[in-house]
């Protein structure tokens, strides 16, 4: 989500006779002062943010320069995205006016999900925003800088790459002015010629990084949504030698890797509220998904449950997968709120200590689980 020209939309709310109006928000033009936001009026002169505040003026005449006012443009903010906290489960909130959203627990399609955010907030804020929907934070974000202003922009998984190939190659995340300069002789104008590259031709041109720039070239992104900059997480992940369709070996692998994360998160003594699955097919597309838990957890029991619910959501027997893993994050101290006669968490949390105590000492291998009898989520022999 993004806030279109979120100052002056404020701005225009707070004074009225703005609106349709070529301004900007911005330092004084006698000093220093740089535009921080432009009407969409003020864009087609070439008023751009982040350039001084005398060229705006001179590329369109009669422009109107507004101060500042950042304790009203904090506010607005706060509205904004305490609607998008009330609605999703986990939000990332990377500048005054930008957002990423994890709505992947949530039945709806992601299109019916922005529409109505939009609309709410539009009804309690009157601020437009664009919203990208996609598998992943890259090509949401790209979704949405193409959409602008008031745009939805709907990526259907899978067709990430045909959906950045045609876009010119400075829309993507890690191209600056001295990467794109670098590009230019090699004829690359679009993200789609930079992902037809080698890795081969990228590695001699941009060493390791222009492995990362292929990737992302192709719409690849596993970073998670993470709800504050500060958000820590614990996971682990396994690779297969050879990619595994088989459910049994998956979800014994799910379960492997869930005690693997409780007994880090244990040792650690740190508990998370949110379980994250990782999974990568055979092409090399990889998606995320996470959920939220009512409670902290450390239990290896809980962590799988959760995990193994989204696995559910998203495989279909048969296919084959290349690398799973799971994780927890938004971490925490180790509390937890029981109910009067809940004691088998409290039970489960002794043997675990047990089963971990044995471990330590003689080795992972010393205590092994045994095959499942059900469907059951605390701890087995």
């Amino acid at each position: 989500m993004d806030l279109d020209a979120f100052f002056c939309s404020v701005e225009e709310n707070l004074n009225p006779d703005l609106r349709g109006k070529a301004f900007v928000v911005g330092g004084s033009p006698d000093g220093r002062g740089v535009v921080s936001s432009a009407s969409y009026t003020a864009r087609p002169f070439g008023v751009r943010s982040a350039m001084p505040t005398g060229r705006a003026l001179r590329l369109c005449p009669g422009l109107i320069v507004v101060t500042p006012r950042h304790g009203a443009y904090g506010r607005e903010s706060q509205r904004v995205m305490q609607i998008l906290r009330d609605a999703a489960p986990v939000v990332e909130q990377i500048s005054v006016d930008e957002a990423f959203l994890d709505v992947s627990d949530d039945p709806r399609p992601g299109e019916e999900i922005a529409r109505s955010l939009r609309g709410a907030i539009d009804r309690s804020c009157r601020l437009p925003t664009s919203w990208g929907v996609a598998s992943n934070k890259l090509v949401a974000k790209i979704a949405t800088e193409v959409g602008k202003p008031r745009g939805l922009v709907v990526v259907p998984p899978g067709r990430e790459a045909a959906f950045l190939a045609p876009l010119p190659i400075e829309m993507l995340w890690g191209i600056g002015p001295r990467t794109r300069e670098r590009l230019q002789p090699l004829g690359l104008r679009t993200i789609g010629d930079l992902a037809q590259l080698s890795d081969s031709q990228l590695t001699e041109e941009f060493g390791p990084h222009g492995i990362d720039l292929a990737a992302r070239a192709r719409g690849e992104d596993d970073r998670p949504v993470e709800e504050g900059r500060e958000a820590r997480s614990m996971s682990s992940e396994t690779t297969f030698a050879r990619d595994v369709a088989d459910g049994a070996i998956l979800n014994a692998k799910l379960r492997e890797l869930s005690d693997e994360v409780g007994a880090r998160l244990r040792e650690a003594g740190m508990a998370g509220t949110t379980v994250r699955l990782k999974l990568r097919w055979p092409d090399f597309t990889t998606l995320t998904r996470q959920v939220s838990l009512h409670q902290p957890t450390d239990q290896d029991g809980e962590i799988f449950a959760a995990a193994r619910g989204l696995f559910e959501r998203v495989w279909k027997p048969g296919r084959k997968v290349r690398l799973i893993g799971v994780g927890v994050a938004n971490l925490g101290d180790r509390m937890r709120q029981l109910g009067l006669f809940d004691a088998s968490w409290q039970q489960d949390g002794r043997l675990l200590a047990a089963i971990d105590a044995i471990r330590a000492r003689y080795g992972r291998e010393a205590v092994r689980r045994g095959a499942r009898r059900g469907r059951g989520d605390g701890p087995e022999g």
